[in-house]
């Protein structure tokens, strides 16, 4: 956003060209809740709630129970395990470990704990279980870099153990410490098939990603469906339909009646951008999905406190160590306490102050902002080029 003291000519249009190459996405995720009421083939999906609301990494959601979703959320330079109570609308944390970070949160039939892969500082990753409340942690697998996991039984794990460059999927029984690999080369999802004593899992051949099914006890496995292009995650309703995000869409695939994926939701947030992770409770009236959100959001929301002359609301989007630029290159100023001297006064002193949006567009991490600017009776026109990354402004480049 400019102050007046910055003037920009109109004849900004020929450098957004050399701005189209080199991106990268973005690493921003929340977690949503959304209720779903599912009438035979006919789906409605509620309002999405966001219930990490949290800077940085949000993910891997699973429901603990009906009421309750775990899922891996960052805070202090870490990822610890935790919990949602829907009842309660209140966010608690499972896990606290200062030398480990935790993923992939699970429930632990019959257990009032839940299974977790544990990452140590020193790199050391394994499976472990947490008491939900109180309590020790615990090694489940020794010896073995677990990446995914789900529960067959009580004392069954069937997982995905990372093998040089790739992932092979692994029968582990924890009463009889053995352990078997029933496939090589898999996918992260693995899910219990409702209706059934089968698994399912996702088979990497190539560039596709095949579902396939599993039989834990004889290792027998068949074809469901390929996923999408770009859908490496999915899960399934109570009625043995398959459910999965791709972009901002829900999309669904019903094995017995369809040969295609078909969607039946489109999101049209800008919070709720590229879908990467779905989940749903037992009765399948609660789905938990993951997305990035769109790089405008942070953009969108420095601009509504910047018409509102409000410093703090404005300075929240922005990295500490924000770098400013005039394009391409020409270095102007670094870091929050710059960006405060230099528009605080500014906020205070001109009442009439209004950014008109003219056109957005978003790329990425990066946002190209046209806007026309009033401040104290005169009109400007100013291109602004926002970098986001984990969902706040690192840089900004005027073009003059």
């Amino acid at each position: 956003m400019t102050t007046i003291t910055d003037s920009f000519r109109p004849k900004w249009l020929w450098a957004l060209t050399l701005l189209y190459s080199g991106l990268f996405a973005q690493t921003n995720t929340e977690v949503f809740l959304i209720s779903l009421d599912v009438k035979g083939e006919k789906k409605e999906v509620g309002i999405a709630r966001n219930i990490s609301n949290n800077p940085g990494y949000d993910n891997q959601p699973a429901f603990y129970n009906d009421n309750v979703v775990l899922f891996s959320s960052m805070r202090a330079g870490q990822t610890d395990i935790a919990s949602y109570h829907l009842n309660k609308q209140i966010k608690t944390w499972i896990t606290d470990t200062p030398d480990a970070s935790e993923y992939s949160p699970l429930k632990i039939p019959g257990k009032k704990k839940i299974s977790s892969i544990r990452l140590q500082n020193d790199g050391l990753q394994r499976l472990y279980s947490y008491p939900f409340e109180k309590g020790k942690a615990k090694e489940l697998i020794a010896d073995l870099k677990v990446g995914y996991h789900v529960w067959y039984s009580e004392d069954i794990i069937v997982c995905t153990v990372l093998v040089e460059n790739r992932m092979d999927l692994v029968v582990a029984d924890l009463k009889t410490n053995t352990r078997y690999t029933v496939y090589k080369n898999v996918g992260r999802s693995l899910h219990k098939i409702p209706d059934s004593k089968l698994l399912s899992f996702i088979s990497r051949e190539g560039d596709r990603y095949t579902v396939k099914s599993l039989d834990p006890v004889s290792g027998a496995s068949q074809k469901i469906a390929e996923l999408p292009d770009g859908v490496q995650d999915y899960c399934w309703l109570l009625n043995g339909t398959m459910i999965a995000g791709q972009g901002n869409r829900l999309l669904e695939f019903q094995p017995r009646n369809s040969n295609e994926w078909q969607q039946f939701h489109q999101f049209i947030r800008p919070d709720i951008g590229s879908i990467s992770r779905i989940a749903v409770n037992n009765l399948s009236t609660q789905i938990a999905l993951v997305a990035e959100a769109s790089s405008e959001v942070p953009v969108q929301a420095q601009l509504d406190a910047y018409n509102a002359r409000d410093i703090e609301k404005f300075l929240e989007p922005y990295a500490e160590d924000v770098q400013v630029y005039d394009y391409p290159d020409k270095f102007l100023y670094q870091g929050k306490e710059m960006m405060r001297n230099r528009y605080s006064g500014f906020f205070k002193t001109t009442p009439d102050l209004n950014c008109e949006l003219k056109s957005r567009i978003v790329i990425g991490d990066k946002v190209i902002d046209e806007e026309a600017v009033t401040a104290n009776g005169m009109l400007f026109h100013a291109v602004a080029i926002y970098e986001v990354k984990d969902g706040i402004i690192t840089k900004v480049t005027f073009i003059r």
